[in-house]
């Protein structure tokens, strides 16, 4: 974002009702940035072979009848994309969740290598998601604003008591917050096992931490050996896979309950064993890849149940952090709930309770079949190939952080989006296709939609950095202008995605624009990338969007940037560490830019 979000204490609901529909962008406008997003990308040939087909496209009546769809929709309905978005996106997209689409989140190392630690921390965190809990439920969140803009509230409240459900061919996700019958437990996995621990009293009062801490113990204490079939294990898998494997699971009584109870909890809390030591150089890198995934089979993947909204993960050696399924919200809810609990986690003290004798927490059991055994042996196999693809390097780029390029009126995030441009290109010699994610909540129920940092401009900049005959001058204009269209609804992704959605409906035959190279070129993100701030100095990750890509976050700090970068060991062409160097060295390059271009003005 160019400018910071603020929040305003106010009931969080005040402004939903008011909140503008996300507009249907003009057809025309919408394929004349569609061709330029292209120039940059495609060969001369390819570009020319589209650019007729946009004509007929323009021309012949067929896009024309598709807006003239969309818009009837965007008339009828409260967003006409968010929807078809979360379908497209998240809900018919049958890789695992793990890795693939579910972003980690690593927190500062925790100063604690024992089991006592590990549950004071545990019982703290419970402690402080349950107050923001409170702030949800009497819908006191502060509405937030961008550029004196109220921004739509309602992915905060998507987060808790929500889970994915498996589908053989699309899943859906499910909301347990509504009713009477609103829960009141939250799972805890340790060992494999899964526990069912009620955190309200039957006042209605949350538990203090120090009743947390006695439950959690109660909870290590029946947990102290590994459990052979790691149940959890089965959510990891491809999701065709897992609807079958979870329609066979459920079809015994317990198991079906055991399953509901964890669907149904507020949050997750995973109790991780420890993991294999590293040096503090790769320590962080390794922590990220534990978040997105486990470890694999031997280590923690089993200790999770993929599906769940919120999964908050504690190591017993002081790793933290948390995975989220990314069906229900995007990453600035996670980040305020991080930002929240931190902050209460660093207030609150532990007091001794009065001795209220609560009662033992619920064990989950279930009945594992010779056919289940099998499912879970195939998901252990097929996570352990996960694990030993997925490539993570974290980057703590501490030469300096967004308050240089504000020392010189630049946006932070142009500045780091341009220099991985440059990284990018100085590796590969080419551009290529990159997403940055772009939040549309200044719309009722909005979303995200792409915001395309490769422009002839980015090109033209990039192509400069690397002729020594050239004079260079910093322009971010281009990006900001793609920032700037994005989050007023008029960015191209989503237009030609509903375009392509309202064909489908419509049961017509495809048009040539979306059967097009150019469009797989453009819609193939070499980089995915997202900038998510937080005040928290966490790293968040999430793996490539394609197998020859990269997956880039970055949370840029006033003195350092944390940047997370994935890509898959399966791919002979990326490297994470690599990149990472080309990184650091283009922004390197980039400041010695800004002072040069700084003395000459003097």
């Amino acid at each position: 974002m160019l400018r910071p979000v603020t929040q305003i204490p106010e009931r969080s609901f005040a402004h939903q009702e008011g909140l503008p529909k996300l507009p249907v962008p003009p057809l025309r406008q919408t394929c004349e940035r569609y061709l330029a997003t292209l120039e940059p990308i495609v060969s001369k040939e390819e570009l020319e072979h589209t650019r007729q087909l946009v004509q007929e496209f323009l021309k012949g009546g067929v896009g024309e009848r598709l807006q003239k769809g969309l818009e009837r929709r965007a008339r009828k309905t409260d967003n006409w994309l968010s929807e078809w978005w979360v379908q497209s996106a998240y809900l018919d997209c049958r890789m695992p969740v793990a890795v693939y689409t579910s972003p980690g989140v690593v927190l500062p190392r925790m100063h604690f290598e024992d089991r006592q630690g590990q549950m004071r921390f545990a019982a703290k965190l419970i402690a402080g998601v349950l107050d923001f809990k409170k702030l949800i439920d009497s819908e006191n969140l502060p509405v937030e604003y961008l550029s004196g803009k109220p921004l739509c509230m309602d992915q905060y409240y998507k987060i808790l008591c929500s889970c994915r459900i498996p589908g053989p061919k699309r899943d859906t996700v499910v909301h347990y917050t509504h009713g009477k019958m609103a829960p009141t437990h939250i799972t805890v996995v340790h060992n494999f096992q899964f526990f069912v621990l009620d955190v309200y009293n039957s006042d209605g009062t949350p538990l203090t931490v120090d009743q947390i801490y006695m439950q959690l113990e109660k909870v290590l204490n029946s947990s102290l050996q590994a459990n052979k079939e790691p149940i959890g294990i089965l959510t990891s898998q491809h999701r065709n896979t897992w609807g079958k494997a979870y329609s066979n699971l459920i079809k015994d009584k317990t198991n079906k309950e055991s399953v509901r109870a964890i669907q149904k909890s507020i949050f997750t809390v995973c109790l991780d064993a420890p993991m294999p030591r590293v040096s503090d150089e790769l320590y962080l890198s390794r922590v990220a890849a534990q978040m997105l995934h486990g470890g694999g089979a031997r280590w923690n993947s089993g200790n999770r149940w993929f599906d769940k909204t919120l999964q908050f993960i504690v190591g017993e050696d002081g790793t933290c952090g948390l995975v989220y399924e990314h069906a229900p919200a995007e990453g600035p809810p996670i980040v305020f709930l991080i930002d929240y609990v931190v902050k209460y986690m660093r207030n609150i003290e532990m007091l001794r309770s009065p001795m209220v004798p609560l009662a033992m927490p619920q064990k989950l059991r279930f009945s594992i079949t010779s056919e289940i055994k099998r499912d879970i042996e195939k998901a252990k196999q097929n996570m352990n190939i996960m694990v030993h693809d997925l490539d993570v390097k974290v980057l703590m780029f501490s030469h300096f952080g967004k308050n240089l390029p504000k020392q010189h009126s630049l946006s932070p995030d142009a500045f780091v989006q341009m220099a991985l441009q440059l990284a990018y290109f100085r590796m590969y010699n080419i551009c290529c296709s990159t997403y940055e994610s772009a939040s549309l909540r200044m719309f009722k129920y909005g979303r995200t939609d792409a915001i395309r940092s490769t422009t002839v401009d980015s090109l033209g900049f990039v192509q400069a950095m690397q002729d020594p005959t050239k004079q260079v001058k910093m322009n971010l204009e281009c990006c900001i202008i793609n920032v700037e269209s994005a989050i007023h609804g008029q960015a191209i992704d989503r237009h030609l995605l509903g375009l392509r959605m309202q064909s489908i409906v419509d049961l017509t035959s495809m048009p040539g624009i979306f059967m097009d190279t150019s469009y797989a070129v453009a819609h193939h993100f070499n980089l995915s990338t997202s900038q998510v701030g937080s005040k928290t100095d966490c790293v968040m990750c999430f793996g490539p969007m394609v197998p020859d890509g990269y997956g880039v976050c970055y949370n840029p700090m006033d003195e350092h940037i944390n940047i997370a970068i994935t890509a898959f060991n399966s791919c002979e062409e990326t490297n994470a560490a690599s990149f990472a160097q080309a990184v650091e060295d283009a922004l390197l390059d980039m400041r010695a830019l800004l002072e040069d271009t700084a003395r000459t003005r003097q």
